[in-house]
C-alpha cells in the first residue's frame, strides 16, 4: 500500500535517536522489543556513549548510520526536536516519532516549540507523529517504536493481526489493547497519536481504511482537529464494510476540562458528535472491556444481522430478563409470525413461550432434531435478523453441532450466550457464532454492533447524496432583513406565510387590509434578531387602528433597544396556527461543518430541547428519520383524536433549508426557520420567522 504514513507505520529501517542500554527507559524499551520479537528490518540505535545497544551497532550520530532510515524515533528532549529533525531531514530520513512531551500541552514555550517544529515540518514535508506520543507497534512486521511494556506481558501473537488501534492517550491504547489480546484478538497497528502536531487523527485512519491487514479499527478521541477529512474516512470505512469503533470522552463539563488540560485541545458540540458519528455508521462506545468485544463482534460482520432480534433460551426468566436488556439498549424483540410460532410450537410444551422470547424448556436437549428445526425456522424467516441462544455449559455443548449446520448452510447472525462453562465455544467461533460468556457483556456489544449492520446501507445512501449535493460557494451575501431571507430560502421550496413589508403606518394598514385580519406586526430589522426582546412584536390585531398604533409603538421601541439598528420598517403576517411548530436551523460546526438541527418549534425550544441532528446535506427522507426521532412527533400523527400533519411537506421544507446551506455555502454562517407552522395534511407548511447570519453580518 503506498500512503504518506507508510514509512511511518510500516518502514523497512528505523534509527532510535536517544538510544539506551536499559530496557526499562524510553530509549531501550522499543530496541529490546524489536530484539525480542525479530523485527527483520535494519535497526540502527543512535547515542555516542554506546558500541552496541542489545545486539545492534550503535552508532554516534544520526549522520554516521550506513545508509538513511525510513523512520527516525527520537527519545530526546522537546528542546532538541526540531534541530534532529533537520537532521534527520538532511539524511533523508522520511518520518519521526517524537516522544518528548513539553510542547503545547504545557502551554507558553511548549507552544513555542511546538509552533516551530510545525514550521519545520510544513516547510519540509517531513511525517512527524506526536509529539507527545508513546509511538506504535506494527505487528504483523514485529515491528515496535513504542515504549510500552504491555507487549511483554499479554500472549505472544501466533496469527496476522486484523484489528488495529489508534488513540489519543498511550494509556487506554496500552489498556485496550491488552484486553484486545486477553480474549485473542490479533492485532495488526497499535497507534498512540498524541499531540498530533503535524499528522491529525483522521489521517490515520485514512492509512488504515486502506490497509489490507486491517479490517476493524479500535479508537479512542478526545478532539477532532479535521471533520471534513473524518467525515470522507469514515465513509471509506463504511465502503470498505470495516468497523470503525471509536469512544469519544468529553461528554461531560469536567471530562472536557480533562481533555482541554490533557492535550490542548477542546471538545467538541457532544449532541453533534454523537449524531454525527451515528450518521456515519461508526459504532460508539463507552467502555473498554464493550471496545474488545465490539471487535470480536467485527470478524462475524459477513453474517447477516441487523436490530430485530429472537432470544431462543432454556428458561422463561432468562428470555424475560434478556428481552428487558435487549429492549433498554435500542433493540426489536418482535412478535414472531404464526406459521413459526406453530413450528415452535410441535415440539415446545404449552408451558414453553413460542412468540419471543422463545422458551424451548429443558426437555428440547431430548430431542436434538427439533433442536434443529428450531434453528431452520429462526434462520429462513423475514421478520427478525439476529438470533440470540442462550444456553448454560452442556446444554450448549449439546446444541453446538445442530447450531453449527444452521450456520454453515444459512446467513444469518446467531449468537451464543454461555454462564456455564461449555466446550464448544472454540467450535461455535470458528464456525460463524460468537460466543459472550456474561449476559451484560453481550447485550452491551450486540446493540451497537446491531445497530451497525442495519446501518450500513443508510450510510451508503447519505455517501450518495454528499457526492452529488455540492457545494456552490456564494458571492458576498447582503444584510437581510427577515422578509428578504424568507424570500430567498423561498426560491429553494421554503414556504412563507402571508406577509408584505411596510415601510410606514399607511402602508402596514394597506398591507393588512389585503391579507386580512387579524395579523402580526413585527419589526423589520437585519440588526435585531430577537424582536419580542426589542418590543418589536405585536398579535391578534384586528383593526386599522390596532395597526396604526402597533406600528408607531414597534417603531419607537426598537429605536430605544438599539439606536444604532437600521430599521426597515414592519412585517405584517396573517395571524395562522398549525398542528405543530418545528425549528429548522443550520449551523456550522467548527469541526463537522454544515449540520442541521430539526425540534419542537417556538417558544418550547430551548424548554424541551426535543431535537433531532445531521450532517448536511439532507433529502427529504433523511428529513422524515430526523422527524420520527423526536419525542414530539407523536404531536404531527394524530395524537389523542388530533388531526395529522401534513409530515410530507414539513419533510419537503426541511430538505430545502438544506438546499439553500448547500448553494449559500460557507457565506450562510446559519440559516434558521423558527418556527415553522406544519399544517393539517394537504394544507403544507409555512415559515413565521427567519433569520440568516452572513459572514459579513457575524
Amino acid at each position: 500500500m503506498s500512503h504518506r504514513l507508510s514509512a511511518l507505520l510500516s518502514p523497512s529501517s528505523v534509527a532510535l535517536v536517544g538510544a539506551s542500554n536499559n530496557p526499562a527507559r524510553i530509549g531501550g524499551m522499543p530496541l529490546d522489543l524489536l530484539r525480542h520479537f525479530g523485527y527483520a528490518g535494519q535497526v540502527y540505535p543512535v547515542n555516542p556513549k554506546y558500541d552496541e545497544v542489545f545486539g545492534f551497532t550503535c552508532y554516534p550520530d544520526i549522520e554516521s548510520v550506513p545508509s538513511a532510515p525510513e523512520l527516525a524515533v527520537l527519545a530526546i528532549g522537546a528542546q532538541d526536536v526540531t534541530g534532529m529533525l533537520r537532521r534527520c531531514h538532511a539524511r533523508g530520513v522520511k518520518a519521526a516519532i517524537v516522544y518528548a512531551a513539553g510542547f503545547a500541552e504545557m502551554g507558553g514555550e511548549g507552544e513555542r516549540l511546538q509552533a516551530e517544529m510545525e514550521a519545520f515540518v510544513a516547510d519540509s514535508g517531513m511525517v512527524v507523529a506526536g509529539p507527545n506520543c508513546m509511538g506504535f507497534a506494527n505487528l504483523n512486521l514485529n515491528l515496535y517504536t513504542a515504549f510500552a511494556s504491555v507487549f511483554r506481558a499479554v500472549p505472544r501473537q501466533e496469527t496476522p493481526g486484523r484489528v488495529s488501534l489508534v488513540t489519543q492517550s498511550g494509556n487506554v491504547c496500552s489498556a485496550v489493547f491488552a484486553l484486545l489480546r486477553e480474549q485473542g484478538i490479533p492485532v495488526s497497528h497499535f497507534i498512540n497519536t498524541g499531540n498530533e502536531a503535524c499528522v491529525e487523527y483522521a489521517e490515520y485512519l485514512e492509512f488504515l481504511a486502506q490497509d489490507k491487514n486491517t479490517d476493524c479499527v479500535v479508537g479512542y478521541v478526545e478532539q477532532l482537529r479535521n471533520g471534513e477529512r473524518f467525515i470522507d474516512v469514515a465513509l471509506q470505512f463504511a465502503e470498505a464494510d470495516k468497523p470503525l469503533i471509536l469512544y469519544k470522552v468529553g461528554e461531560t463539563e469536567k471530562g472536557s476540562e480533562a481533555v482541554r488540560s490533557h492535550t490542548s485541545a477542546l471538545a467538541g458540540n457532544q449532541a453533534l458528535y454523537k449524531a454525527g458519528l451515528q450518521q456515519l455508521n461508526v459504532i460508539q462506545s463507552n467502555d473498554f472491556a464493550q471496545m474488545a468485544d465490539l471487535a470480536m463482534l467485527s470478524g462475524f460482520r459477513h453474517r447477516a444481522g441487523g436490530k430485530r432480534v429472537a432470544i431462543m433460551t432454556l428458561s422463561g426468566a432468562l428470555g424475560a430478563i434478556l428481552a428487558d436488556k435487549f429492549i433498554g439498549a435500542g433493540l426489536d424483540i418482535p412478535t414472531l409470525p404464526a406459521d413459526v410460532q406453530q413450528t415452535l410450537r410441535d415440539g415446545i410444551p404449552d408451558y414453553g413461550m413460542v412468540s419471543n422470547p422463545i422458551d424451548v424448556t429443558g426437555n428440547i436437549v431430548n430431542n436434538p432434531d427439533f433442536v434443529r428445526s428450531v434453528f431452520e425456522a429462526l434462520a429462513q424467516t423475514d421478520s427478525i435478523d439476529t438470533v440470540v441462544v442462550y444456553a448454560s455449559g452442556s446444554l450448549l455443548d449439546r446444541m453446538a453441532d445442530p447450531l453449527l449446520d444452521i450456520c454453515a448452510r444459512y446467513p444469518r447472525l446467531f449468537v451464543a450466550i454461555d454462564t456455564g462453562k461449555a466446550t464448544c465455544r472454540d467450535k461455535l467461533a470458528a464456525g460463524g457464532v460468537p460466543v459472550f460468556t456474561d449476559i451484560g457483556r453481550a447485550v452491551q456489544a450486540l446493540s451497537p454492533f446491531c445497530h451497525w449492520l442495519a446501518g450500513r446501507e443508510q450510510v451508503a445512501r447519505w455517501a450518495a447524496l454528499r457526492q452529488s449535493s455540492v457545494a456552490v460557494e456564494s458571492h458576498q451575501l447582503e444584510r437581510l432583513n427577515e422578509y428578504q431571507t424568507k424570500q430567498l430560502l423561498g426560491r429553494f421550496g421554503v414556504p412563507a406565510v402571508a406577509e408584505q413589508p411596510a415601510a410606514s403606518a399607511e402602508e402596514a394598514v394597506t398591507a393588512a387590509q389585503a391579507i386580512g385580519y387579524p395579523v402580526v406586526l413585527k419589526i423589520l430589522s437585519a440588526d435585531i434578531a430577537h424582536k419580542t426582546e426589542a418590543g418589536g412584536v405585536k398579535l391578534r390585531l384586528q383593526s386599522d387602528d390596532e395597526v396604526r398604533s402597533a406600528f408607531a409603538e414597534i417603531m419607537e421601541s426598537a429605536g430605544r433597544y438599539d439606536p444604532q439598528a437600521t430599521l426597515d420598517g414592519v412585517l405584517v403576517q396573517k395571524m395562522s396556527a398549525g398542528i405543530a411548530e418545528l425549528i429548522v436551523g443550520v449551523t456550522h460546526d467548527e469541526v463537522f461543518g454544515p449540520a442541521l438541527t430539526v425540534g419542537l418549534g417556538g417558544v418550547l425550544t430551548e424548554l424541551y430541547r426535543d431535537v433531532s441532528h445531521r450532517l448536511l446535506p439532507v433529502d427529504e427522507s433523511f428529513a422524515r428519520d430526523m422527524l420520527g426521532e423526536l419525542k414530539a412527533f407523536p404531536l404531527l400523527d394524530g395524537f389523542r383524536g388530533r388531526p395529522k400533519a401534513d409530515v410530507d411537506a414539513a419533510c419537503k421544507a426541511i430538505a430545502a433549508v438544506s438546499a439553500a446551506s448547500a448553494r449559500l455555502g460557507s457565506a450562510a454562517d446559519e440559516i434558521e426557520v423558527n418556527p415553522l407552522q406544519v399544517k393539517a395534511v394537504g394544507e403544507g407548511t409555512a415559515a413565521v420567522d427567519a433569520l440568516l447570519l452572513s459572514k459579513i453580518t457575524g
